[in-house]
């Protein structure tokens, strides 16, 4: 039934999804949220090494330059930059059992349903055309965001750096 090879993607899937579960878990576990936030860098930084695994660079390099450094950088500022009451939340045992018997429950749904999915070899024409063809889909995404989307991307970064420096000034406004 498991008929499974092991090699280095087989294994460096296990690592990221060892590393994404556990900084899932941590996040969700952890009372600090600066210690929550980085344990959702590293959910992120182990979303990036998948998106490695499946030939997706550019993919990969997003996830690593805008959510593991600046959304993780800008929940920091934020943090930083806000007030906040520690009221403890009562410990729910029952919520928390019922919580663990779901997850358990949707995990074991999901496993059957992928054990029961007949997925097709790989190997199939990828977008640039024959199989086993390379294609660069880094330089193709970066010379069409250059050339055909230029404006709209200058105007973008534009707008986030205007909307950053606005939630700035309102967080000074209410410091005052």
């Amino acid at each position: 039934m498991f008929n499974v090879e092991v090699n280095g993607p087989f294994v460096a899937f296990f690592v990221f999804a060892a590393i994404m579960i556990g900084g899932a878990v941590l996040m969700i576990s952890l009372e600090k949220v600066v210690h929550m936030v980085v344990s959702m860098a590293a959910v992120f930084l182990g979303l990036a090494g998948m998106y490695v695994l499946l030939d997706a660079e550019f993919a990969a390099f997003v996830q690593v330059l805008i959510y593991a450094g600046a959304v993780s950088i800008l929940m920091v500022f934020g943090i930083m930059m806000t007030k906040h009451n520690a009221a403890k939340e009562p410990v729910r045992p029952l919520h928390e059992t019922l919580a663990a018997v779901g997850a358990l429950s949707l995990f074991g749904l999901l496993f059957y349903a992928i054990r029961q999915t007949d997925i097709p070899e790989s190997g199939a024409a990828g977008a640039g055309g024959a199989p086993g063809a390379v294609t660069d889909n880094t330089l193709a995404i970066g010379e069409l965001l250059y050339t055909g989307y230029i404006v709209p991307f200058e105007l973008l970064s534009v707008l986030l750096t205007v909307a950053f420096i606005g939630a700035i000034s309102l967080a000074k406004k209410e410091a005052e």
